[in-house]
């Protein structure tokens, strides 16, 4: 999910008031931001941003409500973004006043560039000081991202990957099963089948991506391409894989006009935009989040994992997390705070509620054996397609030039998808910026 690139406020900028980890169970004096607010009639008051909107927005705000019902301790308090980037962007921003909220929601590259410049409070002093605490119980995939050395900085909150959503009626109108869709290959001739137009003008599209590279990547990735060399000294972002995926989205979008794309608007305008056009008979289909299944009726519609991109080659679209991260220089009582959400949060019952709610993956094993989310998979068997396809996708980045290979990414996939550029073009030119980056990360 991903905005135009954004102008980030420069890191090396950044400076905080002492540079020690607050961790649970260590006295410190309390950081300004929350000087004047730490507590609300006696209780520790912990104020968490997290970027969700529509039902997910909704289904945190209910979490966190039977949170604050559920002990005498601790008041959440939540504060929306508009998405992960603007979240990022204001924590940044709060980070070089010294007014952090205590807790935040962040992607893990974003978790990574804190992390780097030792921006995160380290929570295993928490998990160390909690006797219930079990590392096993939860998904190593999704922790390894978070371990650095002997310290946690931060705590996995759920997972994600991108999954095809189609409308059944439309498909079956058109004759297109989608069983037979092995490829993206076959789905962009399923496109064209299912497109409707009147002349020139398109009445009903084939199929829409999700604006941005999230979706040329994965694609990228399912077709043999790398970010990276073996070496990790070379980017290989404008290899052959890259360029004939990348291409062909482009053709797809702008010469077949068998695919759109909505660019438009704030926060999550364009991807709720995307998924309208797809209930309200717009589109035969998308793809998206595993998270919009909250908002998707599958009485209407099916789910697919994305398949590889041509015949011969394996799917392996990113799967990767959300975390919770604590800001250094939290105070003590509320860093504890964060971790008693957290722990919240993620326990088998909470995470296994959440993952019904919004079609996230659970990052607590022990979620799959409640009664609730198995009976709840017998009768939504779409709901199992995130973990399975996680199973066998590839991780998520880390980037080493702190986002700029991403953010080159960002810029080419407007080129290709918004402006009609060349896809080589697109991306050698993003080759070379990322190149530079990634050189000067390395000396």
């Amino acid at each position: 999910m991903n905005k135009i690139l954004k102008k980030l406020i420069t890191l090396g900028m950044i400076t905080i008031i002492g540079s020690s980890f607050i961790g649970c169970g260590r006295n410190t004096s309390i950081n300004a931001s929350n000087e004047n607010n730490a507590k609300q009639d006696g209780k520790i008051v912990v104020e968490y941003w997290y970027g969700l909107g529509g039902k997910l927005g909704e289904n945190m705000e209910s979490i966190i409500s039977d949170f604050n019902k559920s002990q005498d301790k601790y008041i959440v308090k939540g504060v929306a973004q508009e998405d992960y980037d603007t979240t990022f962007k204001n924590l940044q921003a709060a980070i070089a006043g010294n007014k952090t909220p205590a807790l935040a929601l962040l992607e893990s590259d974003k978790v990574k560039i804190l992390s780097d410049k030792d921006l995160l409070s380290d929570l295993s002093k928490c998990t160390t000081n909690d006797s219930d605490y079990n590392d096993e119980n939860y998904l190593e995939s999704f922790m390894d991202i978070v371990k650095k050395e002997d310290k946690l900085i931060g705590f996995p909150a759920y997972g994600t990957t991108q999954l095809l959503y189609y409308d059944k009626k439309s498909f079956e109108d058109a004759g297109v099963n989608p069983e037979e869709i092995k490829t993206w290959m076959d789905l962009a001739k399923a496109a064209t089948k299912l497109t409707k137009k009147d002349g020139d003008e398109v009445k009903f599209y084939g199929w829409e991506p999700m604006w941005g590279p999230d979706n040329l990547v994965d694609a990228s990735l399912s077709n043999g391409g790398s970010l990276l060399s073996e070496d990790g000294k070379t980017v290989t972002i404008n290899s052959d894989e890259w360029v004939e995926v990348w291409e062909s989205f482009r053709k797809w979008i702008h010469d077949d006009k068998t695919m759109k794309i909505h660019s438009s608007g704030q926060g999550w305008e364009y991807w709720y935009a995307t998924i309208d056009d797809v209930v309200k008979g717009k589109a035969a289909g998308y793809t998206g989040s595993s998270g919009d299944q909250g908002d998707l009726d599958f009485t209407k519609l099916g789910a697919m994992e994305q398949p590889a991109f041509k015949e011969g080659k394996e799917a392996k679209p990113v799967a990767e997390g959300r975390y919770f991260s604590v800001p250094a220089g939290v105070n003590e009582e509320q860093v504890q705070g964060a971790y008693e959400f957290i722990k919240y949060f993620t326990n088998p019952e909470v995470s296994a509620k959440w993952s019904i709610a919004s079609g996230y993956i659970s990052v607590n094993k022990l979620s799959a054996d409640t009664d609730a989310f198995k009976d709840y998979i017998s009768k939504n068997p779409q709901a199992a397609f995130p973990t399975s396809q996680a199973s066998h996708a590839s991780s998520v980045f880390s980037d080493p030039t702190d986002g700029k290979i991403y953010d080159a990414l960002k810029v080419a996939a407007d080129k290709v998808e918004i402006e009609n550029a060349s896809a080589k073009e697109a991306l050698d030119e993003a080759q070379k910026i990322a190149q530079k980056a990634l050189d000067s990360a390395n000396k």
